[in-house]
């Protein structure tokens, strides 16, 4: 589904930070300012955003994966939601050091949790004493916090999308060391210039967030529409 500039502007994608906030490289995706504010160039959004749906569409057409990530509060939900609306991994709680340039260490510890999990649900875990049954639940809430969105994911992603730059800076410089695509809410405050796909936009407002996140949700549901039906004229 793509995204009306109405839909846009009642979001308030348009809205940057504070003037004396911004950074220099983000001139060129800045149309003006407002009482101290800056305000992002929709148009840019706009164009953009159809750009990178194309991208995000073909990309998982051709049996590729998503990565969101967003671990600030007003983020948090928005990305969870959106990334299992979207059947694509996630990270939303704390981004660990290593998820992409060491992901087979961290591989280890999603099969560990699948374990763990196949104890919980296998009713197995009643058959332990009560000290280890909570050691190994406690130890299953930890993982789930860190890893639990990515339990799907066996190989590194082909592309990620990050809601703010400024608060994912390890996320995207390991994905910049793997050539992975990224896609990312850029605000007026941040530097774009190892983004692949700048969208310019209003990273702290969770209406903001939610419309682009919601467009890059749906621009997978369609690759993976797109994917089936190649898959069922195969088996014919």
């Amino acid at each position: 589904m793509s995204v009306s500039m109405k839909e846009l502007l009642e979001a308030g994608v348009h809205f940057g930070h504070q003037t004396q906030r911004w950074n220099p490289k983000m001139e060129k995706y800045i149309y003006g300012d407002k009482s101290g504010i800056h305000i992002l160039d929709l148009r840019i959004t706009y164009e953009t955003l159809e750009e990178v749906q194309k991208f995000i569409q073909k990309l998982v057409a051709n049996s590729g994966k998503v990565l969101f990530v967003g671990t600030k509060p007003q983020a948090q939900k928005v990305i969870e939601e959106q990334a299992i609306r979207a059947q694509m991994p996630y990270v939303n709680k704390r981004w660990l050091g290593g998820m992409l340039t060491n992901f087979k260490t961290i591989i280890k510890r999603v099969v560990y949790l699948k374990e763990l999990n196949t104890l919980e649900s296998s009713g197995e875990i009643n058959s332990y004493p009560k000290p280890e049954r909570l050691r190994i639940r406690r130890e299953i809430e930890k993982l789930t916090k860190s890893i639990g969105g990515i339990i799907d994911l066996n190989k590194v992603p082909d592309a990620i999308f990050i809601v703010d730059l400024l608060n994912e800076t390890t996320a995207l410089s390991e994905a910049k060391k793997l050539n992975i695509p990224v896609v990312a809410i850029a605000d007026s405050n941040v530097d774009p210039e190892y983004v692949d796909y700048v969208i310019p936009g209003n990273d702290d407002a969770i209406k903001s967030i939610e419309l682009i996140a919601s467009a890059i949700a749906d621009s997978c549901l369609k690759g993976l529409g797109k994917r089936k039906d190649v898959e069922t004229q195969e088996d014919e």
